[in-house]
């Protein structure tokens, strides 16, 4: 009887406490998503503007995705993403779009709201 009431000392407080403390954590990384929201939809409107940037100045230039594409060495699908704000494109693609486009990467970032 001694050992049985031994064991649930020695293994179930700890692995009560370690329960508690895992609650825990997961109600403050909850409550720090939920918090988050403006930063989330800020990054999401980046996107879209970076998105809309790229393809005002691929339009201005009156060139199509696939030559864009194939000029700077990614897929077209690549290109529609960006366009979209399904992904970003990396630095070194971002500077060779500015160079496609006859502008600075600097100005690229500048037409972002």
């Amino acid at each position: 009887m001694q050992t049985n009431l031994f064991l649930i000392l020695v293994i179930g407080i700890p692995l009560s406490v370690a329960f508690i403390c895992l609650f825990i954590l997961l109600i403050r990384a909850l409550l720090k998503y939920i918090r988050s929201k403006d930063v989330r939809e800020g990054k999401q409107a980046a996107k879209v503007s970076l998105g809309e940037a790229i393809k005002a100045n691929r339009l201005r230039c009156h060139m199509t995705q696939e030559f864009v594409a194939e000029t700077i060495g990614v897929s077209r699908q690549a290109v529609s993403k960006w366009e979209s704000g399904a992904s970003d494109p990396s630095t070194s693609n971002m500077i060779a779009l500015a160079k496609l486009f006859g502008i600075s990467a600097e100005e690229l970032l500048r037409s972002i709201k």
